[in-house]
């Protein structure tokens, strides 16, 4: 509990978490906001419109993750911290599993945020949570922005920098998931198995479903929502892992 207490008081006490906490959710309330607003009727919102500003709040989480490791490597106090907790493997685990819970804590009330300011917006709109479908969209963003958040971390241990660090989450998770698809014959193969476009599958349900000007992209992946949770819970972990071994071979 003492780690956790010091890892917590480390992340709030900077300015960089606050602003990236600030900054995710007003693009996520501020785009549910746009788009329920600009609506022509309370028959154009849904449930998943409101979520339309998800990817934008992932992208700002990512970084907010990425930057608890690799501001600590910038300014050496990773050393400080290796040397008061002699176990590595103990001082990562309580920063992962702060910057995780932070995280979750956000997406959730960002979703629901969002849903809420929608609402006030379209009084008239279907927007109540009657199905799980519905809820997995909505409460569904706390739960993969937590995994998200330890991916980041797990990144930010292996790269050490903030620059590249971010650079690899941010292009590969807007980007290079998407351009898989681009690959002759395989690609389609390829990207139904990769982490993020998991992920969407656990939030928007049926991938038969043509998501326009709504939440998370549909999904190729062919897992049921709870599996495909699963299944990016288990490559979060992975990353972690191999994250874990490396902190402890090599020099701080």
């Amino acid at each position: 509990m003492t780690l956790l207490a010091v890892e917590r008081i480390k992340l709030f006490s900077t300015r960089s978490p606050w602003w990236c906490m600030g900054l995710a959710l007003t693009l996520m309330v501020g785009f549910a906001a746009l788009v329920s607003g600009s609506a022509d009727s309370a028959g154009d919102v849904s449930v998943p419109v409101t979520q339309f500003g998800y990817s934008f709040a992932l992208a700002v989480i990512l970084v907010l993750a990425t930057l608890s490791v690799t501001t600590e490597y910038r300014f050496n106090t990773i050393r400080t911290t290796f040397q008061a907790v002699p176990s590595r493997t103990s001082a990562l685990l309580a920063k992962t599993t702060v910057v995780a819970l932070v995280s979750g804590v956000l997406g959730t009330i960002a979703a629901f945020g969002s849903l809420g300011v929608a609402m006030l917006l379209q009084p008239d709109a279907s927007l109540a949570l009657n199905s799980e479908a519905d809820w997995r969209q909505v409460a569904g963003t706390g739960l993969v922005t937590f995994f998200a958040a330890v991916v980041a971390v797990a990144v930010g241990v292996l790269i050490r920098h903030t620059a590249g660090a971010v650079s690899v989450l941010l292009a590969y998770s807007l980007v290079a998931e998407g351009l898989v698809q681009l690959i002759p014959r395989v690609g389609d193969d390829i990207h139904q198995w990769l982490p993020f476009n998991v992920a969407n599958r656990f939030l928007t349900g049926n991938p038969d479903v043509a998501v326009v000007f709504e939440g998370p992209g549909a999904s190729t992946s062919t897992l049921s929502p709870w599996a495909a949770l699963a299944y990016f819970a288990g490559f979060s972990i992975v990353m972690l892992l191999i994250a874990l071994v490396t902190a402890k071979r090599r020099d701080a």
